[in-house]
């Protein structure tokens, strides 16, 4: 039976070596189109067509906005993105995939989806108890600065009693 992680660092260390190593094996079918991770989330985000504003996109890719700018600036060069004002709110810009954009995505996310198969990294029950226990790390951490504050102000309060 595999040891179970007690200490933070651990359990980081673990989260962030999945990560590159998943992310160095799909950089490699992703070279093949000439497509970063961040590109491939950035596709991946908008390819649901509904067409997201520059802040969800950031958020979704992981990115700094000065970083994610110029990463749409070259997806808008390639014709896979185009930028349209939000019908909602004139201030904000919304980008959305072309047809190139779309077709490019689908080709990729098959080749991406192939290599993940053949690589059987995980079975079907285990992913989806990794994607079930991720998310609920990440919903953990994703508290509110005040919440988190207050948690550490609590604590802090208890250590010195």
């Amino acid at each position: 039976m595999a040891r179970r992680p007690r200490r933070p660092e651990e359990l980081l260390h673990l989260l962030t070596r999945a990560e590159r190593l998943s992310a160095e094996r799909i950089r490699s079918v992703l070279d093949e189109f000439g497509c970063s991770v961040e590109a491939w989330r950035v596709l991946g985000l908008l390819s649901d067509g509904a067409g997201h504003n520059m802040t969800a996109v950031a958020d979704h890719a992981f990115l700094p906005a000065p970083t994610l700018t110029k990463l749409v600036d070259q997806l808008v060069d390639d014709n896979l993105v185009f930028r349209r004002v939000d019908p909602a709110d004139r201030r904000r810009v919304l980008a959305q995939l072309t047809p190139r954009g779309l077709e490019r995505w689908q080709q990729v996310s098959r080749a991406v989806r192939a290599e993940w198969a053949e690589a059987e990294p995980l079975t079907p029950g285990d992913e989806d108890a990794l994607r079930t226990l991720l998310a609920r790390l990440g919903d953990a951490w994703e508290e509110t600065p005040e919440g988190i504050t207050r948690a550490r102000a609590g604590r802090a309060v208890e250590r010195g009693r």
